[in-house]
């Protein structure tokens, strides 16, 4: 299965404003006067984010994003439950002692349960959102069992019957114990990955048993098949295996009727008939669970081109399944940017031209590409699997055949990609990991332009690039799909990003403002993304073996020449390209052979390269680069708080504007959300 989530996650991009540990009393004061950088702890740091130009919305156009925010924001259990059978209730047992605790705050007990807290919330669950392993609890099973004795039982998550001694039993082995579930995705060559993994989409199968449950469901002489497994759970009861389906009298059915309430007074004040039809037949799919009815949602999404106001709100991605089949729950609301549009616009309407023109084998090529539209967005709400962290690119749907017949969106989230930039300028990063004052210089001249470039290139014409062939499954790649399609999305902004095109459409200035681009990326892919494991592990999550891959076989294969080198200054390793235009052509031999792999659906050759390059990290070099980073005092993930908005109604209850405020914490936003969603 495709999968078209970018995320741009670099060391450098963070930042940090001493506003460490501030109460919400302090960070209301100092938003007054707007501040990107709300709290950091663990390896986290919570930034907020604008959202310019909602004032100058129309009123129906308000209303319409005020629904649609309820909406997103009304599924965010469905995620912890996916994310881990236990989550739901270890989050509630947290935020039980965490607002009734009466002893000392300073208490050592007490900080670390609500430092593992705030990671639960950010995570949506025990496990880190990023690297996949379960969080070392730095409080005491004592301290956890007796603050649990103390708590009002009304209050804990208790099942009928149920003793506080027989709930910590339970719960116990699951929080403090390092072999029980101690990954939410294990994606280890050679173990049985449905068994090891502790994500919540399969229950009692082995992954052999799913596979061929899956299998024996698909009818390979059908040209426009169904995300089979998308939204349900597998179980196994006894000998018999069946899907629980995520719907409206299924699984999750009490959320899923809310979501449906809030899109019903959305679909009123739709914008246009498109959109209205669009709304219409999202909350048919969330009756029905109809995998088919969610194919006929996404085309009748894809082709509305004409409304300012958009939305996500489902089963989309499934980065959290070790198999990519099953999806996780999300939501973005959001409006289109007009004046940042012009760029995306441009790139999509010579989406042909980027075709033809690919290094790729002509076979595998698309003869006609269909339906690419971009656009720069503004986020007016992040919820489930893009809450608190977030992409900053989107492209949809993932469907294969929907996208070859009609086409597909791809988006750029303008003021999620400016907060990040705005957090991370300053932060001494690029001081301490860059090689010199010439790519220093390009970095702080062209960076965030060619960032946001390749971000565009990657989604709006990446995924969109290319084939399969007549026959080959989407599914093909299996646990190795997720990777190979990141890098040849990344591939392709790679490789376009240094064409003259650029220049000619006047998206970059001259044939140098590339070459930031490039340098960031390699010395990401070859170094500072390190800084987000753990040492000794080997690299998992598939962005990261998709960087790794591309620059361990660039600097492997241009090795001869010395394309790029890793050399020591006063001690420290820093990368150096020495020849930006073989390094194009090397991105170039690289997407032909990626391109190759996904058009054919050769699963041993995607298993092969991606094991060789993308896994393993050089244990001295990582080593280095985490020493280097403790010392800046930086946070290698970042994520955001939402904005808060208010309807203002008259004395009819009707809505007669909608208000926008930053002034929530991020633990006061994680409470309330907990409370009222």
């Amino acid at each position: 299965m495709n999968k078209h989530l970018f995320v741009k996650l670099i060391a450098g991009v963070t930042a940090f404003s001493g506003l460490i540990g501030c109460n919400n009393k302090e960070t209301q004061e100092m938003n007054n006067e707007f501040s990107y950088t709300v709290e950091q702890f663990a390896d986290l740091q919570i930034l907020r984010y604008k959202v310019p130009g909602f004032e100058e919305l129309t009123l129906q156009q308000k209303e319409l994003i005020y629904y649609l925010t309820e909406a997103a924001l009304q599924g965010r259990d469905i995620l912890f439950d996916q994310n881990g059978k236990y989550n739901l209730a270890i989050r509630k047992l947290l935020e039980t002692v965490y607002t009734n605790y009466k002893g000392d705050k300073n208490n050592a007990d007490f900080v670390a349960l609500t430092t593992y807290l705030k990671r639960v919330w950010f995570s949506s669950g025990i496990h880190h959102h990023y690297g996949m392993d379960k969080f070392v609890p730095g409080f005491s099973e004592e301290f956890l069992r007796e603050e649990i004795r103390k708590a009002d039982q009304s209050e804990l998550p208790l099942l009928e019957g149920q003793t506080t001694e027989q709930f910590c039993d339970l719960i116990f082995p699951v929080i403090f114990d390092p072999t029980v579930m101690p990954k939410r995705v294990n994606q280890a060559d050679g173990e049985d990955l449905v068994k090891t993994s502790a994500c919540n989409y399969y229950d009692g199968v082995t992954q052999t048993e799913a596979e061929e449950f899956y299998l024996a469901m698909k009818d390979t002489t059908n040209a426009t098949p169904v995300s089979y497994g998308l939204n349900s759970r597998l179980v196994k009861e006894g000998s018999k295996i069946y899907e629980q389906v995520w719907r409206a009298d299924g699984l999750y059915g009490p959320t899923i009727k809310k979501i449906i309430s809030w899109l019903q007074k959305a679909e009123t004040v739709a914008e246009n008939n498109s959109q209205k039809a669009v709304i219409s037949k999202l909350i048919e799919f969330y009756q029905t669970g109809d995998l088919k009815t969610f194919d006929d949602y996404s085309i009748l999404w894809v082709k509305d081109l004409d409304s300012r106001i958009d939305f996500v709100n489902g089963f989309i991605e499934s980065y959290g399944d070790p198999l990519g089949m099953k999806a996780s729950w999300e939501s973005l609301v959001n409006f289109k940017d007009l004046e940042a549009t012009r760029r995306t616009e441009l790139i999509s309407n010579n989406a042909q031209w980027f075709e033809d023109h690919s290094p790729a084998d002509k076979q595998f090529k698309k003869e006609e590409v269909k339906g690419v539209s971009a656009k720069v967005i503004t986020a007016a709400i992040l919820a489930g699997d893009l809450y608190p962290a977030t992409a900053i690119g989107i492209n949809l749907p993932n469907s294969n055949w929907i996208r070859s017949v009609h086409g597909s969106k791809s988006v750029t989230i303008g003021n999620i990609t400016d907060a990040y930039n705005k957090a991370a300028h300053g932060n001494g990063f690029n001081e301490e990991f860059v090689y010199s004052d010439t790519e220093k210089e390009l970095l702080e001249k062209y960076g965030d332009l060619t960032g946001n470039l390749h971000t565009d290139l990657h989604e709006c014409l990446g995924h969109g690039s290319g084939k399969l062939l007549p026959g080959v499954d989407p599914d093909a790649l299996r646990a190795y799909g997720s990777t190979i399609e990141e890098t040849r999305a990344d591939l392709f902004g790679l490789y376009y990003v240094a064409d003259p095109k650029l220049v000619e459409l006047g998206l970059t200035p001259n044939m140098d403002a590339y070459k930031s681009e490039y340098y960031s990326y390699l010395m990401n892919g070859l170094m500072t993304q390190l800084v987000r494991i753990e040492p000794g592990n080997n690299i998992e999550e598939s962005h990261m073996r998709n960087r790794q891959l591309i620059a361990r076989w660039v600097y492997e294969k241009g090795a001869a020449d010395k394309v790029v080198e890793l050399v020591k200054k006063n001690n420290k390793t820093y990368v150096v390209i020495n020849d930006y235009q073989k390094l194009r052509t090397l991105f170039g031999d690289l997407l032909r052979i990626i391109q190759k792999i996904k058009s054919t659906g050769d699963f041993e050759a995607a298993r092969d390269i991606v094991e060789q390059y993308a896994v393993k990290v050089d244990p001295a070099l990582h080593n280095e680069v985490l020493e280097r980073y403790k010392k800046l005092n930086l946070s290698p993930y970042k994520g955001f708080v939402n904005p808060v908005y208010e309807a203002v109604t008259n004395a009819d209850g009707k809505i007669t504007d909608v208000k926008v405020t930053y002034t929530e914490g991020y633990t006061e936003q994680m409470l309330r959300y907990s409370k009222e969603y």
